[in-house]
């Protein structure tokens, strides 16, 4: 039996929501979550100006737009924080590659408040985000991604294991985001898709 997830009991948010509630929150001093530290605030604003920046640039290859508007109808489910710089550097592709179909409906949730949806989505044990996951008309699940293409995320993993400190991973990772332009995340997608 397929997992399935009950989208109504969910707080969810469309792509639009989910920025306009972000600038809501920084307004008043605050970001997604309950840490609203100065280093989380400071994530959030950074992320806020990569999310602009890719919402203005990405563009999604012509092959990868032909699979993507023949598609079945389905439901991307995306966990997601203001604060995470993975998300920002993600959700705009994937928002676009949505757009390219008429049969994708995107819904965003937060990581901190669907604790128990997270967990059955987690990465090698943690609650990494952000975190796809395709639901058929069924709302059965069809397929996940995140949080990273496997790219940065190898990357991450060696960084760790060699004992590099989080500010420099973060930063390695950010400049490889850069210089790699979309182009993991469209191949990555390209092949889930044709599986």
């Amino acid at each position: 039996m397929k997992l399935k997830i009950d989208l109504r009991s969910l707080n969810t948010f469309t792509y639009s929501t989910y920025r306009a509630m972000i600038q809501v929150l920084m307004a008043a001093g605050k970001t997604t979550g309950q840490n609203h530290s100065e280093a989380m605030l400071g994530h959030t604003t950074m992320n806020i100006a990569r999310m602009n920046r890719l919402d203005k640039k990405a563009e999604i290859t012509e092959e990868l737009s032909a699979k993507l508007q023949v598609l079945p109808k389905q439901t991307w489910l995306i966990i997601s924080e203001a604060w995470c710089g993975d998300a920002a550097q993600n959700l705009p592709w994937i928002i676009k590659m949505a757009e390219r179909s008429k049969h994708i409906e995107v819904a965003i949730v937060l990581r901190d408040e669907n604790e128990e949806l997270m967990d059955l989505f987690l990465t090698n044990g943690s609650q990494s985000i952000p975190k796809l996951i395709a639901l058929d008309q069924a709302m059965e699940v069809l397929y996940t991604w995140g949080p990273r293409p496997q790219l940065m995320e190898d990357t991450r993993m060696a960084l760790k294991t060699a004992g590099k400190d989080y500010t420099d991973i973060l930063q390695t990772l950010h400049m490889m985001y850069a210089k790699d332009r979309g182009n993991s995340i469209q191949k990555e997608f390209l092949e889930l898709l044709n599986q």
